[in-house]
């Protein structure tokens, strides 16, 4: 799959998420590179691997190009060894709401603590209904982006930030 990414990125209140799951997975991941904005990333989502190029984001954070290419886990393995040092860790939840899927990730390790959800868009003003568990937006705030929390992990800046805002 290749093309313009579209979502909205939001902090996760309490784990009703997690009862509402249709279906949940784990992933590790790592980078080859990242840097201004742009991302070069090997997944392994329970036993299968990928390869995800991205653009950097729009001024709202909302869209970014993104490439992504299913590859074999053997190849992930391998290419996870080229990655810069440490790996994001976390489950993936699966939420249906209204005609969308949030996606909830329940982060491990350096970034423990922090779960956000995210939701996939065809346009930028598309509406979408909210679940209950949904607090404040976060979409386009760097932190909260997989790579930046590999080099600042949560656990280091999260104490400042209400991760049951709304």
């Amino acid at each position: 799959m290749s093309g313009l990414e579209i979502e909205r990125k939001f902090l996760v209140r309490g784990d009703d998420y997690k009862r509402q799951a249709y279906a949940s997975s784990r992933i590790r991941q790592g980078y080859i590179c990242s840097g201004h904005g742009r991302t070069v990333r090997v997944r392994v989502r329970d036993d299968r691997g990928y390869l995800t190029i991205k653009g950097p984001s729009n001024a709202d954070g909302i869209s970014r190009y993104e490439f992504e290419k299913e590859i074999t886990l053997d190849e992930a393995e391998h290419l996870m060894q080229l990655c810069e040092p440490g790996q994001i860790d976390k489950t993936r939840y699966l939420v249906k709401s209204g005609d969308h899927t949030f996606e909830v990730d329940e982060f491990y390790g350096d970034n423990e603590g922090l779960v956000m959800a995210e939701v996939e868009l065809k346009s930028e003003d598309e509406p979408f209904v909210k679940p209950d568990f949904i607090g404040r937006e976060v979409t386009g705030d760097r932190r909260y982006y997989n790579a930046h929390l590999l080099k600042n992990p949560f656990r280091i800046w999260g104490g400042s930030v209400e991760s049951t805002d709304q």
